[in-house]
């Protein structure tokens, strides 16, 4: 049976006029984004999202938004963005599938390099969008990604508008761009967090983030660098360490962008948003978009992005000149408007907020992560300053001076713009979903090939460590530092290239590489799929190895590594037990895996901006973490090293062909907990 064809083409959007991309975690947020006059909605789907704890659809509501958006010239994207295991290929493919048929989206927003494929042996005729996931942080990887077949990619949170025109002006003709130009900003980059789930399982590549960043962190009297750690160890007492970000709003600068080659998107952040928060986010960004600049477009604006209950805000790194630390210094958290405190009368918690309260307003008592925590709905209007009672049987006891924020409303002018939309939305007739034949083609898999551990190095080495050994193969990260090293002993190690690039540091990086090439060195790892543009195409004789921060979890992703000419690959040290042999079955390459070491739990350029040498800093649960800062990216280490030398004997035999052991000095005085981490090894990753 031949697909339907959409009903309608919408026009393409350009830099003179980019399109106002909208967030959508339910059916009244998306209604509230289209009746708000955002051009394109993005969308996730009840699996395979980056944000799986939003409501998100299912394919039945999908082909209705669809078709709603695509009846008014809309677009609807929809995030595909998630790390696909092992297990899961067949049933993402059958889900593509089944989009393609059903829903007909513009385009589909993807993490994992195997959803390339994936989606051409579903026959997706939209555009793909590699999501910021992705990690496409510099200019060849631009070039690369186009010549997968991606048509955008979605810039990082943490460019300059500098790094982003430099960006678009090198960008190749067949790519857009796009770029977050307001919403939630994450500590770390993204494709790059691993925080979640070391702690616990549950991936943020695989949208399950329980915001380890948000928390309250303390300074740790013990360290022994800095000049906090300093203050910290002479007056014994413990600061509060910040890493929880504020928003991101370019509202003031936004405009800048409509002069940027290929941009053709300006993003909004929040699918785990009300509709509140998108139809005023939305109104605003598309009144700086085609209004002329004046004061009072400056006031309307303002005014709506202050009734979006976010956080408070920054422009982040983007403004350029010193760039601005995102983190603020309040113990405030999480998002919302605050509306007052927890008092106590006839011992009884009551509110007496600051502001009126309307029927339908969602309250949060509290930050997330701590006691008390909890959301409570205003069923009628409350006065400014009037008693709203607190039932501690149903919202726990809440402690007297917890604050209270505003998190969600139900606009009612926003309702009124949107009932039009919903009564046409629910007239659409739901599309029944057809089974799919047939499955997915697999690659062949690979014979074992064995290889020396890689150990990766603290820094230049010393005397013997420069000889190796007969079981081992020394390797150092790229650096400035390398070069320092004779020409004889450069040949001799192999080189890990950093996983993150950031755009002016691509010349520099590829000046290096270009002089250990010289040098003779044959042995690199690359940290991004798209790192292999940095070296030449038709060198037969370089021994590249996909590094694991290319977060590699399907035997698809791997297939297009082959393709590139990649001779082996590590396996993402996020998977558990089960995912980890399964994909050896599967894999087309030799496939490794780290074994031992310091893992960092996540990489960050907002934590670089002003970070001091090292910084160790302790969670509300006594977890110990310390940050190092190489470049212009600061790492973040638990103080609990990845160890997973007992289970080595059980992965050869099943037939990893290497393994990596990743060494890193800790800081002096570090006291490292008396424990190691197998990672997920034992876990599901959820």
């Amino acid at each position: 049976m031949p697909d339907p064809a959409p009903q309608s083409v919408p026009p393409a959007p350009t830099p003179s006029r980019p399109e106002i991309l909208a967030p959508a975690g339910d059916v009244a947020s998306c209604i509230a984004a289209l009746a708000a006059g955002a051009d394109a909605v993005y969308v996730g789907m009840k699996h395979f999202s980056a944000r799986m704890e939003a409501t998100n659809f299912s394919l039945p509501e999908l082909a209705r938004l669809a078709t709603l958006a695509h009846e008014k010239g809309r677009r609807l994207y929809v995030a595909f963005n998630s790390l696909v295991k092992p297990s899961e290929v067949g049933a993402a493919w059958r889900l593509l599938v089944r989009l393609q048929r059903q829903v007909h989206p513009d385009a589909i927003i993807l993490q994992d390099i195997g959803m390339l494929d994936l989606a051409a042996q579903a026959g997706f005729k939209g555009g793909l969008f590699l999501s910021t996931l992705a990690n496409a942080t510099h200019p060849e990887a631009l070039s690369q990604a186009c010549a997968m077949g991606a048509t955008r990619v979605i810039l990082p949170r943490e460019l300059s508008f500098a790094e982003i025109r430099a960006m678009g002006a090198i960008c190749p003709d067949g790519l857009d761009l796009e770029c977050f130009v307001h919403g939630a900003l994450c500590l770390c980059v993204s494709g790059r967090c691993y925080w979640s789930s070391y702690l616990g399982g549950k991936s943020g590549l695989r949208g399950r983030c329980v915001q380890p960043c948000r928390r309250e962190y303390a300074a740790s009297a013990g360290q022994a660098s800095g000049r906090q750690g300093k203050k910290a160890q002479t007056s014994g007492t413990r600061g509060h360490v910040c890493l929880s970000c504020l928003d991101l709003s370019l509202d003031a600068a936004v405009r800048d962008l409509m002069t940027v080659p290929h941009l053709v998107s300006w993003k909004i952040e929040g699918r785990r948003k009300g509709p509140h928060y998108v139809s005023s986010v939305v109104s605003a960004y598309r009144l700086l978009r085609d209004e002329t600049p004046d004061r009072q477009l400056a006031r309307d604006v303002s005014q709506l992005l202050s009734t979006a209950l976010g956080r408070a805000t920054t422009t982040a790194r983007f403004i350029g000149g010193k760039p601005i630390l995102p983190t603020g210094t309040a113990l405030q958290t999480s998002s919302g408007h605050p509306v007052g405190q927890v008092e106590i009368k006839d011992r009884m918690p009551i509110l007496l907020p600051r502001i009126p309260l309307q029927a339908g307003d969602l309250l949060r008592i509290g930050t997330e992560g701590r006691a008390g925590h909890t959301t409570v709905p205003v069923k009628t209007p409350v006065g400014k300053g009037e008693v709203f009672p607190l039932d501690p049987k149903r919202h726990g006891r809440v402690a007297p001076g917890t604050p209270v924020y505003l998190v969600d409303r139900r606009d009612r002018q926003a309702a009124r713009l949107a009932d039009p939309w919903r009564k046409r939305y629910e007239a659409i007739a739901p599309k029944a979903t057809e089974p799919v034949q047939g499955d997915v083609r697999m690659p062949r898999p690979a014979p074992r090939a064995p290889r020396k551990d890689l150990v990766l190095l603290p820094g230049i080495p010393q005397g013997q460590e420069t000889k190796g050994s007969p079981k081992t193969f020394s390797c150092l990260w790229v650096s400035p530092k390398c070069l320092t090293l004779s020409r004889t002993v450069q040949a001799r190690f192999g080189w890990w290239l950093p996983p993150v690039i950031w755009p002016a540091e691509e010349a520099e990086l590829l000046r290096h590489i270009r002089t250990l090439l010289h040098n003779g060195a044959r042995h690199f790892v690359c940290n991004a799929p798209w790192q292999r543009g940095l070296f030449p195409g038709d060198a037969t004789d370089l021994d590249l190895l996909a590094g694991p921060f290319c977060n590699t979890a399907n035997a698809m992703a791997l297939e297009v590594l082959a393709g590139l000419g990649f001779a082996g690959a590590f396996a993402s040290p996020e998977l558990d037990r089960e995912s980890l042999l399964a994909l050896l079955r599967q894999s087309p390459l030799p496939l490794g895996l780290v074994l031992s070491g310091h893992w960092p739990v996540g990489l960050s350029r907002f934590a670089a901006t002003g970070a001091g040498r090292d910084r160790v800093f302790v969670s509300p649960m006594g977890e110990r973490f310390w940050m190092r800062q190489y470049g212009g990216t600061a790492w973040i280490y638990p103080a609990w090293p990845l160890d997973m030398t007992e289970h080595r004997e059980e992965l050869e035999r099943a037939g990893y062909s290497f393994f990596a052991h990743m060494q890193e000095r800790p800081p002096q005085g570090l006291n490292q907990a008396p424990r190691k981490s197998c990672f997920n090894w034992d876990g599901q990753l959820l």
